[in-house]
């Protein structure tokens, strides 16, 4: 039997080579290591950050004309709508898919809205029901071709796209229902667009809307089996499946959901410019997809939270309004706007690189 080593010499050179390797991984573990890390777990950070920062620096520049009540819900209301439509393309995002109809099925669910009260005298409550039908069904269209037939959500979305913009102005005759005609026979119409006050902010039906959905959505992300479902979906489909999850059952979801809060925001759309018109509205997959990006949703699918979207949309709605209020040319805002879209990319590259 051999006889066990207890040189001391021995002990104080693994001593040294254990010291070695905790300083190796101390450095490992270091300031970046550990802000990398702290991104990765809280993807909405650095949105927020950003997002403070230019109310801070706008507000120094603009004083009392930027930091009062006023210009504070001015920007809620600017962004409600985009802020719904982004709430429906984050759930897209998340499952590693993407959605260019959004803006296309929220003015078709509003013309429908507009046209089926309108036109065939429905009760307006009748036609706002059958328009949020329109929106959900035009996303099963989505989610159904994307989960069983597999393809590619941007081919299907952008073939959507196209369908129902064409489809909206075929139907509507390129009509526009004029606000005056609403107001005096169908106000429920309008509901979104009604403002009230509060400690001397002005605030509408649609701002309340748009946060009570995001913050109802970042819940039933972050708490329930189906949030998590979604998470896993768009991180590694065949992991997910093999770990029990109805990859195809949760596609369906994401894209009716997402068809869903469109049709609602075609609603709040009507509140908010007071008319129903086939052309309004045009931008609206863009701008979504601008404040998911700039809100940390990684375009990867499976990391980030829905609240980060929110914070993307004031961004922009901060940006906006900060750089009218200076007399800058509105070209400033989509340059920085551009910058901040590829800033929050390669942010995001970052993070899953130290990260994976």
């Amino acid at each position: 039997m051999s006889k066990a080593n207890t040189n001391p010499e021995d002990f104080e050179a693994a001593a040294s080579r254990s010291e070695a390797v905790a300083e190796f991984d101390d450095h490992n573990t270091g300031f970046v290591g550990k802000l990398q890390h702290l991104l990765h777990v809280n993807p909405s950070l650095v949105p927020l950050i950003v997002l403070l920062a230019a109310i801070v620096i706008f507000g120094l520049l603009l004083g009392s004309r930027f930091f009062s009540p006023f210009a504070m819900t001015l920007i809620l209301q600017q962004v409600q709508i985009v802020g719904i439509v982004a709430a429906a393309q984050s759930l897209v995002i998340l499952t590693a898919g993407i959605d260019l109809s959004v803006g296309a099925i929220m003015v078709m669910s509003s013309v429908v809205m507009g046209q089926f009260t309108f036109r065939y005298g429905l009760p307006p409550t009748v036609a706002v029901v059958c328009g949020l039908m329109v929106g959900t069904l035009i996303g099963a269209v989505n989610g159904w071709l994307v989960s069983r037939v597999k393809l590619p959500p941007f081919i299907v979305t952008l073939g959507m796209w196209q369908i129902v913009l064409a489809t909206n102005f075929l139907y509507s005759q390129n009509e526009t229902i004029r606000a005056q005609d609403i107001e005096a026979n169908a106000p429920l119409l309008q509901i979104f667009g009604t403002k009230f006050s509060f400690g001397g902010a002005v605030f509408t039906v649609g701002v309340v809307f748009m946060l009570v959905l995001i913050f109802g959505l970042a819940y039933a992300l972050r708490h329930t089996a189906w949030g998590r479902h979604v998470y896993a979906v768009g991180d590694d489909p065949e992991a997910a499946e093999l770990s029990g999850v109805n990859v195809h059952k949760t596609l369906m979801s994401v894209y009716m959901l997402s068809g869903l809060i469109c049709a609602f925001a075609g609603w709040a759309l009507i509140g908010r410019i007071g008319s129903v018109s086939p052309t309004s509205g045009q931008l609206a997959n863009i701008e979504s997809i601008t404040a998911v990006v700039i809100g940390g949703i990684s375009l990867f699918g499976g990391r980030g939270s829905i609240l980060g979207s929110l914070f993307g949309a004031l961004i922009v709605g901060v940006f906006t309004l900060g750089l009218r209020l200076l007399g800058a040319d509105a070209q400033w805002t989509f340059l920085l706007i551009g910058v901040l879209i590829i800033a929050a990319v390669a942010v995001d590259q970052w993070i899953r690189k130290v990260s994976g």
